[in-house]
């Protein structure tokens, strides 16, 4: 009985070894794709959706939920290898920031191979939705590949990474729109220009989380730069974001019910922006994540002219 104790004992520890091992490992992959934040992944979908709708709009198209569908899953796992390979060369800059240092890698609880692996199985199946799409959207996909591997160095070397993020980030409006229009007009252009200055406008803000911290180790960024100006700052960036938006959405001729509702997500960032307080953390951290809803009421906007 004494030995079967034991052995029950013993078969117990390693059961409970094995599903602690399981649920690091679970936790390590959900931290370092970051799936437990959506907000990020619903902020690279969102100029999908401008350049799809849009674009149906221009050809006289009713909406695609296929290629709808295809880019939701792409924002997600394209965000997820953009977060992978991030970690992968911040890692040691993330472990000096409070805020990142219990990243996996910074930890050291996830090995750089490991990272390595999981970043090419993500980008495999990012390329068989990609090659789903016609040679034009494509090529550009492919050609995306050089902005996302550039992004992580450039706050090392220029006060704006924020605008190359935008550049970036937004590339699924050009995506989008030739998914459905196979071809580049003035007006994929506009949405693509009023998109990077609303990532200036959300990303500034979000860096005034680790300001001090990047103060400290040296990393530029626009919220470095502007310091305390970037209220009035921020407030130029969507106001030049919404006026190249509702530009473009005359050109595209979309209804007046379109511009109501583009109007009521106006006012709504109008809102968030005076409430914002750009010395408080959580204030800056909410307002990042509000952005979501402020892309989803352009969205909007936009469909209903479809």
């Amino acid at each position: 009985m004494k030995s079967g104790g034991k052995s029950i004992i013993l078969r117990e520890i390693i059961q409970d070894n094995i599903v602690n091992a399981i649920k690091k490992k679970i936790r390590n992959y959900l931290l370092i794709t970051r799936l437990d934040r959506p907000t990020g992944w619903i902020l690279l979908f969102i100029p999908c959706l401008y350049g799809s709708a849009a674009g149906s709009i221009y050809t006289n198209q009713e909406i695609n939920m296929e290629i709808i569908a295809l880019f939701l899953l792409g924002a997600i796992l394209m965000r997820s290898s953009g977060c992978i390979f991030n970690d992968i060369i911040d890692r040691n800059i993330d472990a000096k920031v409070e805020r990142t240092k219990n990243r996996p890698l910074a930890n050291q609880s996830m090995s750089i191979y490991e990272a390595i692996l999981l970043l090419c199985l993500l980008l495999f199946f990012s390329f068989l939705i990609l090659i789903s799409f016609n040679l034009l959207t494509i090529f550009l996909g492919i050609s995306s590949m050089a902005l996302v591997v550039i992004y992580p160095f450039m706050k090392r070397i220029t006060y704006w990474p924020q605008l190359f993020l935008g550049i970036t980030f937004n590339w699924g409006v050009l995506l989008g729109w030739t998914a459905i229009s196979n071809s580049v007009q003035l007006e994929m252009f506009l949405i693509y220009l009023s998109s990077i200055f609303w990532t200036l406008g959300y990303d500034t803000v979000y860096g005034y989380q680790d300001i001090n911290d990047d103060q400290k180790i040296g990393i530029k960024s626009t919220s470095v730069l502007f310091g305390k100006k970037s209220k009035k700052i921020i407030w130029l960036f969507y106001s030049l974001s919404f006026l190249i938006m509702l530009i473009s959405l005359m050109m595209i001729s979309v209804k007046n019910i379109s511009l109501f509702l583009f109007l009521g997500a106006f006012l709504y960032t109008s809102f968030l922006i005076k409430r914002l307080r750009i010395d408080d953390i959580q204030s800056c951290a909410n307002f990042f994540s509000m952005n979501k809803y402020i892309g989803s009421l352009i969205c909007a906007s936009i469909l209903v002219s479809i």
